[in-house]
């Protein structure tokens, strides 16, 4: 939803903008948008359009006329973009290199049985594979959605989620025996070129992102574990994490934005745990008025529990990589990578 997401001047987030749109359209010109998306866009659209009400024909005006401006200055550039690509890698850099290029950019994007596990429920997708080696566990779940991925792992065993992360932070490509393997498990055939020597999937920061997802104990947990078993490749993960501490350094319009989707009440309890950095930052991006109460809220609060601190920033983090992904708001760090 990207940069339509990002209106100042409703109260209405992106995926229910969607969905005002896609109910704007038609039922068979919004079916027809909805097969273009993915699972998770269809669920998060499908739950706003059943949660909206008393919609105002202004507010719709608003919807469309922002869709308008924002689209005018789109191309349609995506289409025929495969063959496009391949062309030009092909005229670049000759067959075989290109051939390597293309087949890891495209990894996974012509899988039927990837797509459909994609699909499916996580306890399905975790009772699919809990019972297979964890190094396909790993795989599988390399190519889903992190917040997927991490639930799934929420079914499985503890020592199972263990071991499947470290081999998803090890994993760099998947040689055709464990592909034919995978293809096993979903009862699907990878479709594409047959002569690809590997993809390049998982690795620390897939880890690093499941982990994101996972509740704070469990979280922990695993971290711990691994620790015991490989204290570098624990650290490394650790590292490419993102914890609440880091969202000091999102930048005022994204905190700003960030900080209208979060009650109170939870940004209160979150910043008793916070770093004097963070709860700055905090400040300096809401009114001098604003700022005076929080202080005050946070003084009189009072000691609160770990698990209540761990559990308010684990919702404000959901809801900032949320807003990430729908492109409302950048979680990029001072270099300007994105952490999520």
């Amino acid at each position: 939803m990207g940069e339509w997401g990002m209106s100042q001047d409703d109260d209405l987030d992106g995926p229910s903008r969607a969905a005002v749109l896609l109910m704007s359209l038609g039922e068979k010109d919004a079916a027809d948008v909805l097969k273009h998306m993915g699972p998770r866009e269809v669920q998060k659209i499908g739950t706003a359009m059943s949660q909206l009400s008393n919609i105002s024909r202004a507010k719709v005006s608003n919807v469309l006329e922002r869709f308008n401006y924002v689209i005018g200055d789109q191309t349609a550039l995506g289409i025929g973009n495969e063959e496009y690509l391949r062309s030009v890698l092909v005229q670049a850099l000759g067959d075989e290199k290109a051939g390597g290029i293309l087949d890891r950019i495209m990894t996974g994007q012509g899988s039927r049985g990837l797509d459909q596990l994609k699909w499916m429920d996580v306890r399905a997708i975790a009772e699919i594979v809990r019972l297979e080696h964890p190094q396909i566990i790993a795989i599988v779940l390399s190519h889903l959605d992190a917040d997927q991925a991490a639930e799934v792992l929420t079914h499985l065993q503890d020592r199972v989620r263990t071991d499947v992360i470290m081999r998803i932070a090890t994993l760099d490509s998947v040689q055709p025996a464990a592909i034919k393997e995978l293809d096993q498990i979903l009862e699907k055939q990878f479709t594409g070129n047959a002569s690809i020597k590997t993809s390049t999937i998982g690795g620390l920061k897939s880890a690093a992102e499941i982990l994101n997802f996972m509740d704070s104990n469990v979280e922990s947990a695993i971290i711990e574990s691994i620790t015991e078993a490989d204290a570098d490749t624990a650290q490394r993960i650790q590292d490419l994490m993102f914890v609440f501490d880091n969202l000091a350094e999102i930048d005022d319009r994204s905190m700003q934005v960030l900080l209208r989707e979060v009650s109170s009440d939870t940004l209160v309890v979150a910043l008793k745990g916070a770093e004097d950095t963070l709860r700055e930052h905090v400040f300096s991006n809401i009114s001098k008025r604003a700022a005076e109460m929080l202080r005050d809220d946070l003084e009189a609060k009072g000691p609160v529990r770990l698990n209540d601190v761990e559990a308010a920033q684990k919702e404000i983090l959901g809801i900032a990589r949320r807003m990430a992904d729908s492109g409302e708001i950048s979680l990029g760090g001072k270099s300007g990578e994105q952490y999520v």
